[in-house]
């Protein structure tokens, strides 16, 4: 390639200038590129160096392509930026390069394809224009340094001045728009940071058209597909009469967008191209205004699906779960909401439902529980047989979704329309998403339900329904399992009669929780049962309990107290106590005073043998005997325990009252020590002399 490199313009000491003269050809652009690129390093201005090269590319092959002369490329450089000027010299007008199109074509396609290269130029250029040369044309862009002030003497193209730029005027009917009138609507941009800049761009853009070819009025009409229609987005002059020769182009955009410029303009070899043009430069912004809706749409359900999840996640209680789940879709997601769940005959019960006007509510229960071939409780059951989303007609209108949760059918989330718009797809999957969602939520719910039922049933079967009433005995008992109601405790307490006439006091606490500890809870239960049922002493039975623990517990170990009460002297009780690794219980008297009795011994399940020494305590009218688990003195607040010495402090106040009393006062002490759930079960069981 030949280039004839000129000699460079005198500048300031600060300004890098430039001058080459390149043949028309396909490896101009490319040479081009290399000057402006050697220019840009010696300015330190690299920042620059993707856009300039960008622009340079698109302004030299414009060039080579329709003017095909020979090109003069000046670049100059100064401390806030650069100016390019592309210049040839073919005798045409200028509006032929600037526009892309000729007087003779017509085609939009190519207006369209033609004009991307100043579209390109107009987005990255701080500033650009046209010259007009006595053999020729040219054009030329400013690119200023991010945060430099553009408007200097240094930053300013001649060109900017003279009388190649200026505001556009009306143009007469017939005359083409000049170039500084077409620079001047290629520069009007929108703010992309403003709440909805679309209106003021497409207006302002719209009344340069119609200015530049004399239109009398004209419309851009805009339908978002949101259910509301077309609405106008921008108008200028009177409104385009039907009757009229009217230019009608078509935006350019994606669904659910269309719209239309309408321009009420007669005709002619440029007006038509230039509405072309205009019509794709707005497309291009409303179709980033399309994707900006969506993605901020997209965002906001996302939050919205994560919020929902947890708050179907909180909830644990099936009647409560269902009653949320409308409370989320209306109104955001419809104008009504109704949760049918299956029985085991497979019929729809309506579970909840929820309605935007509250005064309608009781009309849409009507409606909802109405039968019949036509109704909306057969397109339920089509949907929920069928497992697929199913559409509900009159009066009614919207759609019902199946709510499914690991391939079980459970029954139907029905979800009204808006009355202003139909549910669109991203609105339709969402629901689907909240619909799975709350499927299984309530399949969790109805699993935590039936796990604590079965855990409730199972603890009652380890204590006793009710304490015996014994003449001169009073017994008092508290329970308070561990966490939540769903999980088995280890701690139970016992009452039951001794063949001699005597009564037994047990209280017991197996290591662990679940259904293995409620497994050896009633294995010890019933080895007591049997052998004391036998009449065997209770060291033997003690001493049993631990063989069979040793060899069928599994590992587990569990400490023990048995207390055999029976009638002694006078108005007195004789109890024979027995530890094994359990807690010493406390003894209260009749005046208030309250003291540990009792001789440790081992726990059972852990040693081949045990030693359980026997203890004798008489309570005297008014005495009691608190027997405890763990669960109440190692209740923690922070880290301080309720501990045995609080235990003391709290029972001392409690003498002259019944068991029960003693029960209840300990355990409410217990349980308000501390804010938090009890991590471990809670039992407390009261023997008392009643003689007095």
């Amino acid at each position: 390639m030949s280039a004839e490199t000129q000699p460079a313009a005198t500048g300031g000491p600060d300004q890098h200038v430039r001058r080459v003269r390149l043949p028309a050809d396909r490896r101009t652009p490319a040479a081009a590129r290399a000057v402006v690129r050697s220019v840009l390093a010696e300015a330190h201005l690299e920042e620059l160096v993707n856009e300039a090269l960008l622009l340079t590319t698109e302004l030299s092959t414009n060039a080579v392509e329709h003017a095909r002369t020979e090109l003069d490329i000046e670049v100059v450089a100064d401390p806030i930026g650069l100016t390019v000027t592309v210049s040839d010299f073919a005798g045409g007008p200028v509006d032929e390069l600037i526009v892309g199109v000729r007087n003779d074509a017509t085609d939009i396609a190519e207006v369209a394809e033609r004009g991307r290269g100043l579209l390109l130029v107009d987005h990255f250029a701080s500033r650009w224009g046209t010259t007009y040369l006595p053999r020729g044309k040219g054009v030329w862009f400013r690119l200023d340094r991010p945060g430099a002030t553009a408007d200097t003497e240094a930053g300013r193209h001649p060109a900017e001045s003279g009388p190649g730029t200026g505001t556009a005027t009306p143009a007469a009917e017939g005359s083409a728009p000049s170039a500084a009138a077409m620079s001047e609507l290629m520069q009007t941009t929108p703010d992309p940071y403003a709440e909805d800049p679309l209106p003021d761009f497409a207006t302002g853009l719209l009344t340069r058209m119609a200015e530049m070819v004399g239109a009398a009025g004209g419309v851009v009409r805009l339908d978002r597909g949101d259910g509301q229609g077309p609405q106008v987005l921008a108008r200028y002059g009177r409104q385009p009469r039907a009757g009229n020769e009217l230019i009608r182009v078509p935006l350019a955009v994606h669904r659910p967008y269309s719209g239309e410029l309408e321009l009420d303009a007669a005709p002619s070899a440029y007006a038509r191209p230039l509405a072309a043009l205009m019509a794709e430069r707005l497309s291009l912004h409303l179709e980033n205004d399309r994707l900006r809706r969506a993605d901020v749409r997209r965002r906001a359900w996302l939050t919205f699906l994560a919020e929902a999840s947890e708050l179907l996640a909180q909830s644990l209680d099936v009647e409560l779960t269902m009653a949320l789940i409308p409370q989320l879709v209306v109104p955001r997601l419809g104008q009504w909401c109704a949760v049918h769940t299956t029985d085991e005959w497979g019929r729809l019960r309506l579970a909840a439902a929820s309605h935007a006007d509250e005064s309608v509510l009781p009309q849409l229960h009507k409606v909802l529980e109405e039968t019949g071939p036509d109704s909306i409780q057969s397109r339920l059951r089509e949907a929920s047989r069928n497992g697929a989303q199913m559409p509900l007609g009159a009066p009614m209108e919207g759609f019902a979704v199946p709510l499914i949760a690991r391939g079980q059918r459970l029954g139907t989330l029905a979800v009204g329309r808006h009355q202003w718009h139909r549910h669109d797809p991203d609105e339709v999957a969402v629901l689907e998403d909240v619909a799975r969602r709350a499927a299984l939520a309530i399949e969790n719910a109805r699993i935590h339900a039936e796990r604590r039922r079965v855990a409730q049933t199972l603890q009652q079967s380890l204590l006793p329904p009710v304490l015996p009433l014994v003449e001169r005995i009073g017994f008092g008992a508290e329970y308070v399992p561990t966490g939540g109601d769903a999980d088995v405790g280890g701690d139970f307490y016992d009452v039951l009669p001794l063949p001699d006439g005597r009564w037994l006091v047990v209280i017991g606490d197996v290591s662990g929780k679940g259904v293995q500890a409620a497994a050896v809870t009633g294995l010890v239960r019933d080895v007591i049962r049997v052998l004391v049922g036998d009449g065997k002493p209770l060291p033997e039975v003690l001493a049993r309990l631990n063989e069979t623990l040793v060899e069928r517990g599994g590992g587990r170990y569990c400490t023990l107290a048995l207390a055999a009460v029976g009638p002694g002297a006078d108005d007195q009780l004789d109890v024979s106590l027995h530890l094994a690794g359990h807690d010493r219980p406390v003894l209260l008297r009749a005046e208030g005073r309250a003291a540990f009795v009792g001789t440790g011994g081992t726990a059972l399940g852990l040693l081949d043998s045990i030693a359980s020494p026997t203890s004798e305590i008489p309570l005297e009218p008014g005495d009691s005997l608190i027997f405890y688990t763990d669960g109440v003195t190692e209740r923690r607040r922070g880290r301080e325990l309720f501990g045995t010495e609080r235990l003391c402090e709290a029972a001392a106040p409690l003498a002259g009252y019944s068991a029960e009393v003693v029960a209840a006062r300990l355990r409410s002490t217990a349980i308000g020590f501390s804010t938090e759930t009890p991590r471990d079960d809670i039992a407390i069981l009261v023997l008392r002399n009643d003689a007095a």
